[in-house]
């Protein structure tokens, strides 16, 4: 069985800004993005983008958006992810399973890779990645500035969850 890093996009992988990022401008790649990737990659792992990405179901952009921005992501890592996972759905306009906290994104994915769940991380700036892990039996790390209901393990940035990652 294989082993992964699910990785929530938004405030992980690309800066956050706090409004939807879906304009190729206003999409930056992280510091530190690339190499945290790199390292996962060479330490054997799939690295797999799981992603809400409700302002398509509310009408803001489209999925040809979504796709440039996973298209300038994996041109700065250097073509290391192998999927990008998005939910288009928002509860005001559509329900929807792939939806984080809904684990039907990574579900897909455990069973493409033929994951091991207990093998795989699930990487998040919200509460609600980590409930998506959880769901499918995925430790979660939470990253970012804010602390969140006390949730553990939570470091700054995707350098220091590969750290931990890397360390087990």
């Amino acid at each position: 069985m294989n082993k992964a890093v699910f990785l929530d996009r938004d405030g992980v992988l690309n800066n956050e800004i706090g409004e939807y990022v879906w304009e190729l401008e206003k999409f930056v790649v992280s510091e530190g993005v690339p190499e945290s990737l790199a390292r996962l990659k060479a330490a054997g792992y799939y690295l797999i983008v799981v992603t809400n990405q409700a302002g398509i179901a509310k009408g803001l952009y489209t999925t040809a958006h979504v796709q440039a921005c996973h298209q300038k992501l994996q041109d700065a890592a250097g073509g290391l992810i192998d999927a990008f996972y998005f939910a288009p759905g928002h509860p005001q306009v559509s329900e929807s399973l792939s939806r984080k906290p809904g684990s039907l994104m990574l579900e897909k994915a455990l069973a493409r890779f033929k994951l091991d769940a207990a093998r795989c991380w699930m990487v998040g700036d919200r509460l609600r990645d980590m409930q998506a892990g959880q769901r499918v039996g995925v430790r979660g790390i939470l990253v970012g500035p804010e602390q969140q209901e006390g949730y553990q393990p939570h470091v700054a940035d995707l350098r220091a969850a590969t750290d931990l990652i890397l360390a087990e």
